[in-house]
Formats: structure tokens, C-alpha cells, sequence
């Protein structure tokens, strides 16, 4: 049986009160427990004494192989820094994006560089010699004419649907 010391959680909805309690790893976070031997009051102000614990019961337990779990091992080094050490955790990985958001990053910074590529490309365009946008503009203005013809054309196409309108009113 592996026994732990760790926060059993009681108070209500969002007024929490936890007991320091030692339990068997298997039993649920407010199930059975074998011994309490202390509480934390996380309510009250951080100068008054929110965590009170029984060293004593804890030495016991810690002797006969209950761990405590990384929050309780913290009230206990800050008890008795001498018989209970803790340390801060490292775990660098905590931080990384997952698989699907370095995906969606990637797509990102790919979309980025060819829009990048884009603006260099439109300002290598811009600060070309004004011999080349001559010819262009003047490609420009013979397009033009063909466009208005197309543009007189259409009206003329226009005429016939609206007489097949008017028919249609004084039928009805």
C-alpha cells in the first residue's frame, strides 16, 4: 500500500479549506483517509498562519514511507527545511505549444515569408528604371479603345431584353 500525504479539499463553492491528511494513493482526493495532521486555510491573509501541521505525525508517517505530494512537501520545507526537502520543478517541456500549434505556426511563418517575398518584389518592381513602365503604360492605352467598344456593344444587348420586359407588362 503506498501511502501519501497530500490536501484533502473541503468548504464550499469557491471558500476552499483543505486538511493535510495521510491516505492511500489509490482512495479519491475527499475519500477516506487514515490520519489528518494538519490544514490549510488558503483564505486567510499571506502574515497570518495559514497552514498548520503536526511535525511530529508527519516525521512518523514520512518514516514509515508516505510521501507527500509537491504542494504539501512545500509546507513542510518551509516547516522544517532540515527533515523535508523540496525543490521547485523544472520541466522546461511544460511551456512548448503542442503538435498541432507549432503546425498552425509553421503555416504561419511560411505565409508570412511569401508575403514578404511579395512586398520585395513589388518594390524591385517600383524602383525599376522608368524606360521599362513605358512601354507598359503605352499597352495600357491600346487596351483601352477595346474596352470601349465592348462597352458600346453592351447597351445594344440590353435593348432586346427590355422590349421582351415591356411586352410582358401589357399582356399581364
Amino acid at each position: 500500500m503506498s501511502l501519501k500525504i497530500r490536501l484533502s479539499r473541503g468548504g464550499s463553492k469557491k471558500r476552499p479549506y483543505y486538511r493535510i491528511v495521510v491516505a492511500d494513493s489509490r482512495m479519491p482526493r475527499d475519500g477516506r483517509f487514515i490520519e489528518k495532521i494538519g490544514s490549510y486555510n488558503p483564505m486567510l491573509p499571506k502574515d497570518a498562519e495559514r497552514v498548520k501541521l503536526d511535525l511530529e505525525k508527519a516525521k512518523d508517517w514520512y518514516a514509515k514511507g508516505a510521501r507527500p505530494t509537491d504542494r504539501v512537501a512545500r509546507f513542510l520545507h518551509e516547516a522544517d527545511g532540515e527533515t523535508f526537502k523540496w525543490e521547485h520543478g523544472n520541466n522546461p517541456q511544460k511551456a512548448k505549444p503542442g503538435a498541432k500549434a507549432q503546425e498552425r505556426l509553421a503555416e504561419k511563418a511560411e505565409k508570412e515569408a511569401e508575403l514578404k517575398a511579395a512586398e520585395d518584389e513589388a518594390k524591385a518592381a517600383a524602383e525599376a528604371p522608368a524606360e521599362e513602365e513605358a512601354p507598359a503604360e503605352e499597352a495600357a492605352a491600346e487596351e483601352a479603345p477595346a474596352e470601349d467598344a465592348t462597352a458600346e456593344a453592351a447597351p445594344a444587348e440590353e435593348a432586346p431584353a427590355e422590349d421582351a420586359a415591356e411586352d410582358d407588362k401589357k399582356e399581364g
